[in-house]
């Protein structure tokens, strides 16, 4: 499936060519949960459809602009040390302006932070990004030696562990932010990726099953959760998520496009004809746009059929 579950997208702009190029444009605002803007947030946008992208930052006003980038399905990152990274996808339509997209990031409780440790997190969080996950791992580990008290840093350390496939020492750490705060979506949703990465499925559902999903407002988390239910036969569980995740962001197109596969899969096909005709609304040409017309023949032609059965039953 399409999104990564830990980390972030690495671009390379000059391996890209600015393949991205297009004539839509977006733009948006950053604010703290107070509703103050936040400036100098990373701001991340990758389009899928061209395997492209680029970094910019917000200003004083905490605003930032793409301009003249190509239509399609954009996934875009929030980064800021100290607050919680943010992830959502936006379509747009080529040559489309983009009213402006407002984002509120949360400050990550119990870390107060200080010039020494807003150094290290830029530096661990660089050297993440780069693949230098030991060194990274280096730099969050002297911020804990030195800040004992900023514990949301073990989600750090956990993603350097998981990184580098030693899955219990990365369970080890994200535990430690549980046991601060043992309502911590991104550490319980962790410990369940790296149980699923060590093969064990049964205790990755146990550790999912304790997010509450009112609580999840991230569009890419609700997605990739529905498709760990999906690929695991368990389609109720996985339409829950994949129906949030549409309903936070009506258009985005992996989520739709699952959302009518698990209608399909409970035979729901009404429902699964109504969210592929929304699907077409967005994307009527790509690759996928021609397996959902053909999926959608399928559900015609099969509720034609169930129809001439009732006739002859009665």
């Amino acid at each position: 499936m399409k999104r990564a579950i830990i980390g972030f997208i690495i671009l390379n702009l000059t391996l890209f060519a600015q393949a991205y190029r297009g004539k839509s444009r977006m733009m948006g605002f950053v604010y703290d949960e107070q509703g103050n803007p936040l400036e100098g947030v990373e701001v991340k946008l990758y389009n899928v459809k061209r395997a492209s992208g680029f970094t910019t930052k917000t200003d004083k006003k905490g605003e930032w602009k793409a301009l003249w980038v190509s239509g399609g399905t954009w996934y875009i990152d929030f980064y800021k040390p100290g607050y919680e990274v943010k992830k959502i996808s936006v379509y747009l339509r080529e040559g489309e302006k983009k009213p402006p997209i407002e984002i509120r990031l949360k400050k990550i409780k119990g870390l107060v932070i200080t010039p020494e440790l807003e150094g290290l997190l830029v530096e661990g969080n660089k050297l993440f990004k780069a693949g230098k996950y030991q060194e990274a791992l280096a730099k969050f580990q002297q911020i804990i030696k030195v800040f004992p008290d900023a514990y949301p840093i073990y989600i750090n350390i956990g993603n350097c562990y998981f990184k580098m496939s030693q899955y219990d020492k990365a369970i080890e750490a994200y535990k430690k932010v549980l046991e601060k705060d043992p309502n911590y979506v991104r550490a319980l949703i962790a410990i369940g990726n790296a149980y699923l990465n060590r093969g064990n499925t049964e205790e990755a559902m146990k550790w999912y099953g304790k997010v509450q999903m009112d609580k999840i407002d991230d569009p890419t988390v609700l997605y990739n959760l529905g498709t760990i239910y999906y690929n695991n036969a368990k389609y109720d569980l996985a339409l829950k998520y994949y129906k949030k995740c549409v309903e936070l962001n009506p258009k985005d197109l992996d989520g739709l496009y699952q959302l009518g596969l698990t209608y399909t899969a409970l035979m729901k096909f009404d429902k699964a004809l109504e969210v592929f005709k929304k699907y077409l609304e967005l994307d009527n040409e790509s690759q996928r746009a021609q397996i959902v017309k053909e999926t959608i023949k399928y559900i015609e032609e099969t509720i034609k059929e169930e129809q001439k059965l009732k006739k002859k039953q009665k």
